[in-house]
């Protein structure tokens, strides 16, 4: 379902090692057959089907999706723009968290605490269109007080929360 949240746990799943090891195969290759997971786990296929159920179940596999190079999609420039509020309501904070979050290249959308109340990671195609996202559809809200703006040169993706 596109648009739709992940199930949220109640709190820490317990996790054997036959869990981890599929979870592994998962985060290395999403389209992975039930087969070749199984195989990389050490379990009947059967078994991985009912383990890998259970994981979407548990809300622990919140999804599984395509990465998109923006870079091949003529968006290579990356930035973090910083955006400060002016005024808190809750209402008004969710609508624009979720205005950041359907802009166009917008990548990933942080709400968080501290000096800064969103961090929005965007991909375009150049320097005029990064100056027309933020003029034309983040400065232009009225809860927006700044924003600042930092170029990205480079983009690794983290080891993740596995152990191992």
């Amino acid at each position: 379902m596109a648009g739709a949240q992940p199930k949220k746990t109640q709190g820490p799943v317990a996790l054997d090692g036959t869990d981890l090891a599929i979870l592994a195969a998962l985060v290395e290759d999403g389209r992975a057959t039930n087969a070749a997971i199984a195989a990389r786990a050490g379990v009947a296929e059967s078994t991985c089907a009912y383990r890998v159920r259970a994981l979407r179940e548990s809300g622990v596999v919140a999804g599984v999706r395509a990465r998109i190079s923006p870079e091949a999609l003529g968006r290579p420039l990356h930035a973090i723009i910083k955006v400060r509020l002016g005024s808190h309501n809750r209402e008004h904070v969710h609508h624009l968290y979720d205005r950041l979050a359907g802009l166009p290249g917008a990548l990933t959308v942080f709400h968080v605490g501290g000096d800064d109340d969103f961090l929005l990671h965007v991909a375009v195609a150049g320097p005029e269109a990064l100056r027309d996202l933020i003029l034309e559809h983040v400065t232009v809200h009225p809860m927006v007080r700044q924003t600042e703006t930092q170029l990205v040169f480079e983009v690794r993706e983290g080891r993740g929360v596995l152990p191992g």
